[in-house]
């Protein structure tokens, strides 16, 4: 039974994981236990697990540098994208800014089709319509319809930003699902797999008990009763 239950979360909440990956949530307590947990996006499409191998670097707008001729530039958004690696998730600080898409359909047409894995920024897209017909995963606080140099202007990638409040790093991994997204440093990232399947098993014990018609008190958070319970159940 405990391995049904398991088995059905797994299946609801993750499509595509790495050996050792967990659910952003639970990789949310194990990085609050060490006082890092800080969540990126809360807009999913899809569940994964890869590494940052790019992080789009933007600055606030200059009108002599963000202007549509930028674009052709080598030091652009089109050019990051045909440096991502097939199978890495883009992280793009946006600081934030909700009036301009720092990506629109014609970028996520090309990011989906060099296989990057998905997007997750802190700003918004435009063409909606776009992006979403592009099958591209993307985590990102909304939409707008002006271009990106309405508001910002890009400066650089694969290099340290700042995301949703949280430091990204070229080669963190970023956990995805309905939920949100989750940065797990790399240092971090062996602590963080091995404390959460602990905590999947243990959840998928309170589920268990909970379909069964158990009350909340004493069960989450688990008393001294309810934790031999679980200490025999595990052993079944």
């Amino acid at each position: 039974e405990a391995d049904r239950m398991q088995e059905q979360r797994r299946r609801k909440s993750l499509q595509l994981r790495l050996p050792g990956a967990e659910r952003p949530d639970q990789a949310q307590v194990r990085l609050q236990q060490r006082s890092l947990g800080e969540r990126v996006q809360t807009s999913a499409e899809l569940a994964l697990q890869r590494r940052v191998r790019v992080d789009p670097v933007v600055v606030p707008v200059r009108e002599d540098l963000a202007t549509p001729e930028s674009w052709a530039k080598p030091v652009s958004t089109r050019g990051a994208i045909e440096e991502m690696p097939q199978g890495c998730i883009a992280v793009a600080d946006a600081m934030g800014l909700t009036s301009a898409g720092i990506f629109g359909d014609i970028l996520t047409m090309r990011m989906a089709k060099r296989k990057v894995a998905a997007l997750v920024t802190d700003g918004v897209v435009r063409d909606k319509a776009g992006v979403l017909a592009s099958k591209l995963p993307v985590w990102c606080a909304g939409t707008a319809a002006p271009a990106s140099v309405n508001g910002l202007t890009f400066v650089g990638w694969q290099e340290p930003i700042g995301c949703g409040g949280c430091a990204v790093f070229p080669g963190d991994v970023i956990v995805c699902d309905e939920d949100g997204a989750v940065v797990i440093p790399q240092d971090l990232l062996a602590f963080v797999a091995e404390e959460g399947a602990e905590q999947e098993r243990m959840e998928s014990f309170i589920v268990t008990e909970v379909e069964r018609g158990a009350k909340l008190p004493g069960l989450y958070p688990m008393n001294e009763e309810t934790k031999a319970r679980y200490a025999a159940w595990k052993k079944t």
